[in-house]
């Protein structure tokens, strides 16, 4: 066996070339501030946690021993204090990376600090110290604010001035915050110039900067300047500055490397409705067409930084405005309102009308802000000042004349108020016209007709639009009172149907009406007429109802017909509502067939057979006449029918109101209707097979009238209803059910009222009571429809089948004899046969010798 040869194997060797790096510089740090520098080494071999050293060079002492990280004693002596107090310290982040640290730098710190690794490698490769050089200065940062008015009204100004500076012996540059403590409110940066020149606001100052709320004003010298513009309660509070020193380090990033914080002072803010003061003046009379002339000073402890919105109010009313930005609003070629001086307004009225008096008064609304920040701070309204315009009122005299009196309830009514003599009535006025009603005294000792009441009916006013009482709004509305300008002086009201409640006393009132200065119309002068009162003697109505029978239902399925008229007195225009009532007896409940209501709507009652509802009609046949018809009647509807009127009123738009009812005399319907005839032409049969024939006469058919009628056998006389033999219904199907008897059963109609049922070969098994039921069926004249009545049932009849014993028996005994003698015979014959032909011995048997005679047998 051959041996295979063996490969070398090439073992790759992997390099590792320890790095160790420290934080970029130089640095810049100023004294008395921390300061960490920080140290890492990457790729190297053996364990994972290494040790760093730290040394600083400098060009007199040469180098010097800082800290270690795996020797506690490394430390020079000149440092060793510093250690143990932990003003110098190193602090690992991690198993590679450790940082020095120093709290509080010197100005003797400033040296080349290296930072390095003992060896772990296998193989030495890479560097095993790096260095770092800082640059310690002093602190020449100088913090001088100016302190700012400490108290600001509503609305004005803060300025903020805060010198920042330092000793320029190294490329470092300056900040300055502006920053706002509240009390209980955590210190808010309001505005920063950073040191690149930057502008950063705070959190909640950026539309306030945007708006133009903030201003820098920066001057020479390290001078920085803020005015805050429309302060509001929100600015007062402790103001600081704070200024800070950055340098620029490698990497484009800045550094802060000190800083100083210096509160500025307090500011308070006055509140603008403390100050803020208005005055109208002042009272004054006038007369017709004069001018108007009225001042409102204003008056505020800040009123140059405060936007004013004036308005004029009359009575409450907003008569003119000017709004912050001196735009007028409400004004007109004779209103006007403008602003004469610092905080004084003038109002000007020119031609006074008598609308114009009342109590003026002046509205003042101020507002803080700028630059789109806009708030109200305060409002005042001065002391009401009164005005005075004499005038003429017009002059005129008013009468109310009844044009239509009514004699009864239901007539109409009309009142015509007039207007005469006018006098001092201005270009342009218009009248105007209320109508009232009271009612009349009730008797005495009436508790509701003590105190009379005085009820307003509608108003036309000065543009004829009508304004409803509420006791009228419902009757105007709908029209059935109604209120006219037939004449510029004359004004009718009208009703179309007066009821009783409509007695009492009217009155109309004549307003007249003038332009006034606002476009519309104002009151001038108002009479009232004397009462005029409308009554007459109320009459009670009387109904009269009487029923008469149209047409006679004679037999069931036949049409009744009845007619109600009724005759009423002392009610005009009245309605109608009809109830048809029914009862079986005197005695019996009474119950509803059909109603029809004023309006026309039929409804039926529990009284008939849904199913029947097609038969029934109620119409109105004439003003004062109904007629009830009822097609196809049945005994259930055997009883006595009469009409209950009732008169309505209504007013137009108005619910209908009971006037009057009354019942008509009854009309009876009682016919009689006779049950199904029996006829049976053999009741008893002596022999079976025959042919039985049973007849059965309901009430003769008709073209509206049909039957179905079932017969029915009993077995037991005066049994239950029996078994079912045979069926027919109305449209002539006959049915006949399953038998398990040898007779048969049919059916026929012999003529147009006679049924009739055979029984074919009739058994002994169809003997029993047979009787039968018939339905009536009646076609309604309306609809078409068919509906059934109630079963007559017929009286019962006994069928006997007698079965006579001899006659059954007679043939069955001879055929019985015969077969019996002619079975014997033929058994005697077959026996003798076999005796002598089948049992007989024929061989010859020899004697013995012995002369001995044997014995033989047969």
């Amino acid at each position: 066996i051959g041996m295979l040869p063996t490969l070398p194997l090439e073992v790759e060797r992997v390099s590792h070339a320890r790095v160790v790096s420290v934080s970029p510089g130089p640095l810049l740090r100023v004294e008395g501030q921390p300061v960490s520098l920080r140290c890492d080494v990457t790729d190297y071999e053996g364990p994972r946690e290494q040790d760093f050293d730290w040394t600083m060079q400098q060009a007199e002492a040469g180098s010097i021993q800082v800290i270690s990280t795996f020797d506690p004693k490394y430390s020079d002596l000149s440092l060793s204090d510093r250690v143990a107090s932990g003003d110098l310290s190193v602090v690992r982040l991690g198993d590679s990376v450790v940082e020095l640290r120093i709290q509080e730098v010197r100005s003797s710190d400033s040296a080349t600090y290296l930072c390095s690794t003992p060896s772990t490698d296998s193989v030495f490769s890479g560097n095993y110290n790096a260095g770092v050089a800082l640059k310690v200065i002093a602190n020449t940062l100088k913090v001088a604010p100016e302190a700012p008015e400490p108290v600001v009204p509503e609305g004005g100004d803060i300025t903020l001035s805060c010198n920042v500076t330092r000793h320029f012996t190294d490329p470092t540059y300056l900040s300055v915050t502006w920053s706002l403590r509240r009390p209980g409110i955590p210190l808010v940066d309001i505005l920063t110039i950073g040191p690149d020149g930057d502008v950063v606001t705070g959190s909640g100052s950026a539309q306030r900067y945007a708006d133009g709320g903030l201003r820098l004003a920066i001057r020479r010298g390290g001078a920085f300047g803020l005015v805050v513009a429309g302060v509001t309660q929100a600015d007062a509070g402790m103001y600081v500055c704070t200024g800070r020193e950055w340098i620029h380090e490698e990497g484009g990033q800045w550094k802060n490397i000190v800083g100083k914080t210096v509160e500025m002072g307090a500011v308070a803010v006055t509140p603008t409705a403390r100050s803020l003061s208005v005055v109208a003046m002042s009272n004054t009379t006038l007369n017709m067409d004069d001018t108007l002339t009225l001042t409102c000073l204003v008056s505020a402890g800040n009123l140059a930084s405060l936007a004013l919105e004036v308005t004029w109010l009359v009575d409450g009313r907003t008569a003119v405005s000017q709004d912050r930005d001196g735009v007028v609003s409400n004004g007109s070629p004779s209103v006007g309102l403008e602003r004469t001086g610092p905080g004084e307004f003038r109002l000007v009225v020119r031609g006074v009308r008598g609308s114009d008096k009342g109590m003026y008064s002046c509205r003042v609304r101020a507002w803080v802000g700028g630059g789109g920040r806009w708030y109200q701070a305060a409002e005042k309204t001065s002391n009401p000042v009164q005005v005075l315009v004499t005038q003429i009122k017009p002059n005129f005299a008013v009468t109310l004349t009844s044009s239509s009196t009514p004699q009864v309830t239901g007539d109409p009514t009309e009142l015509a108020c007039h207007v005469t003599n006018i006098t001092h009535f201005l270009a342009g006025g218009r009248l105007g016209v209320t109508w009232e009603y009271t009612p009349l005294p009730g008797p005495p000792g009436d508790r509701l007709t003590t105190t009379q009441t005085t009820l307003p009916i509608g108003s036309l006013d000065a543009h004829g639009n009508l304004k409803s009482g509420t006791l009228y709004r419902d009757r105007l509305e709908s029209g059935a009172i109604v209120l006219t300008r037939v004449e510029p002086d004359t004004f009718k009201l009208r009703f179309l149907r007066t009821q009783d409640v409509d007695m009492g006393a009217y009155a109309c009132s004549v307003t007249a009406w003038t332009p006034s200065r606002q476009g519309g119309m104002e009151e001038a002068a108002e009479f009232l007429t004397p009462p005029l009162t409308i009554r007459w003697e109320p009459k009670r109505p009387s109904l009269t109802a009487v029923a008469q029978r149209v047409r006679e239902a004679v037999a069931g399925g036949a049409t009744f017909e009845m007619s109600c008229t009724i005759s009423l007195v002392h009610l005009q225009d009245p309605g109608y509502s009809v109830l048809v009532q029914t009862q079986d007896s005197v005695d019996s409940a009474t119950r509803t067939v059909l109603s029809l209501s004023p309006d026309s709507v039929l409804q039926h009652g529990g009284a008939t057979d849904p199913n029947r509802r097609d038969s029934l009609v109620l119409t109105k046949t004439g003003p004062a006449e109904f007629r009830f018809r009822l097609a196809g009647v049945q005994q259930a509807d055997r009883g006595f029918y009469w009409c209950d009127i009732t008169a309505w009123t209504k007013q137009p738009g108005q619910a209908w109101t009971k006037a009057v009812s009354a019942k008509s005399n009854k009309v009876q319907i009682n016919f009689q209707e006779t049950g199904p005839l029996f006829a049976v032409a053999i009741p008893i049969l002596n022999k079976p097979n025959e042919v039985v024939l049973i007849e059965f006469s309901p009430l003769p058919p008709s073209d509206d009238l049909s039957y179905e009628v079932r017969w029915y056998l009993t077995r037991l006389r005066g049994g239950n209803k029996g078994t079912l033999l045979a069926s027919v219904d109305r449209f002539g199907l006959v049915k006949k059910e399953a038998r398990n008897a040898s007779s048969d059963v049919s059916l026929e109609r012999t003529d147009t009222h006679t049924y009739a049922l055979n029984i074919h070969a009739t058994q002994d098994s169809d003997s029993g009571e047979y009787h039968c039921q018939a339905t009536p069926w009646y076609l309604s004249a309306s609809t078409g429809a068919w509906t059934h009545g109630a079963e007559l049932t017929s009286t019962r009849v006994f069928l006997t089948v007698r079965f006579p014993m001899w006659d059954s028996l007679k043939l069955p005994l001879l055929y019985g004899s015969v077969a019996s003698v002619s079975v014997g015979l033929f058994s005697l014959l077959l026996g003798f046969i076999c005796a002598h032909c089948c049992c007989r011995n024929t061989t010859h048997t020899p004697r013995s010798r012995n002369k001995l005679m044997d014995l033989e047998m047969d």
